[in-house]
């Protein structure tokens, strides 16, 4: 596969031909002039209007000249009938989390080039959940509700208040939870975590303790998820892992809504057995008479750990860095391959 000024596809094309896909109105915002100037200098931007659809005669004729496709929130999914109009498109630079919505079997295929921003969408999920963390060890989230109304019932124990030695259970070894290890490292804290696929020489890495799913509930002061939302992690926490953590444990979860079972997850934190922090939900967001809204052990926020304003500056550094290796024949920094789909948020 070439590119219009000489090069091949393992080789990096000169002078890429660049196409920008995502929502209408979002590259003027995530994307600082700086960018601009870097994706400048190393290609030829296409249409600086990003496509927002794939079925127009304007996305025809952009798709057709580009060797490299810079994708944002609101990226339509790369079909075989929209590959078909990209033939020399070579890297899909995706400056966002996921890809798993925006590519199909044909894009493997073809052997194009994946990236995500995933890493970079890591940090902040991770500083949010840090901080999360910290709070919930303090009481804090629970105080801030009985100073509200002295008479409110919240599983709060003042002689277990305190972060000293708190012991924080991690679900999962990926970019964010690998990020939480890292922060976590700053406090006085014990760290565990299951993930099938850590080893126990990586955990010794870490500097965890590894252990499996029903272990770690029955350990830890506070839960925290990070594993992605497949088949095999669904409602992953579930009735018996929620029973097996110690009365006033905290749930975490800023990863997916559907790791946890709602029905076992509201039956606990209405019995004020537990306290639970919901960035996501399942679904999401929650119908407007769900207890879990009304509960004053719950914390919930609309899936805002993730990159958000300045943050998404973040998400282009990494974009542009990608097309930038791209143009100098380097391999890429954070490539999606097909066999990790099964293991991606």
């Amino acid at each position: 596969m070439t590119g219009p000024t000489g090069g091949g596809h393992d080789g990096g094309v000169t002078r890429p031909r660049i196409a920008l896909a995502m929502m209408d109105g979002l590259a003027d915002f995530a994307f600082r002039p700086e960018h601009w100037a870097r994706l400048e200098a190393v290609g030829e931007l296409i249409d600086r209007r990003p496509l927002v659809a794939f079925d127009d005669d304007r996305a025809a004729a952009v798709l057709g000249q580009a060797d490299v496709l810079v994708g944002h929130w609101g990226c339509p999914t790369l079909t075989a009938e929209v590959l078909a109009l990209a033939p020399d498109l070579a890297l899909f630079a995706y400056a966002a989390g996921t890809v798993k919505w925006q590519v199909v079997d044909a894009v493997w295929e073809r052997d194009i080039v994946v990236t995500s921003a995933a890493a970079a969408n890591a940090r902040p999920v991770a500083e949010y959940t840090v901080a999360m963390i910290v709070l919930a060890g303090k009481g804090a989230l629970l105080y801030a509700e009985r100073e509200r109304d002295p008479e409110v019932a919240v599983p709060l124990d003042p002689m277990r208040v305190g972060n000293l030695g708190k012991r924080i259970g991690l679900v999962g070894a990926s970019f964010v939870g690998r990020l939480v290890i890292e922060l976590l490292s700053a406090y006085d804290l014990q760290v565990a975590v299951s993930d099938p696929y850590l080893s126990a020489d990586e955990a010794e890495r870490l500097g965890v303790q590894l252990m499996a799913l029903d272990e770690l509930c029955a350990w830890c002061d506070v839960l925290s998820l990070h594993a992605p939302d497949v088949p095999a992690t669904r409602h992953m926490i579930g009735a018996p892992q929620l029973a097996a953590l110690r009365d006033g444990a905290t749930v975490i979860n800023t990863a997916r809504g559907a790791l946890i079972d709602h029905d076992a997850l509201v039956a606990e934190v209405q019995a004020r057995r537990l306290a639970a922090v919901l960035d996501v939900t399942d679904p999401e967001p929650l119908p407007a008479e769900s207890p879990l809204r009304r509960l004053p052990n719950v914390i919930l926020t609309p899936h805002i750990a993730g990159a958000m304003g300045r943050e998404v500056w973040r998400l282009a550094d990494l974009a542009v860095a990608e097309v930038e290796r791209f143009a100098a024949g380097e391999p890429p920094l954070h490539p999606v391959r097909q066999v990790d789909l099964d293991r991606i948020a």
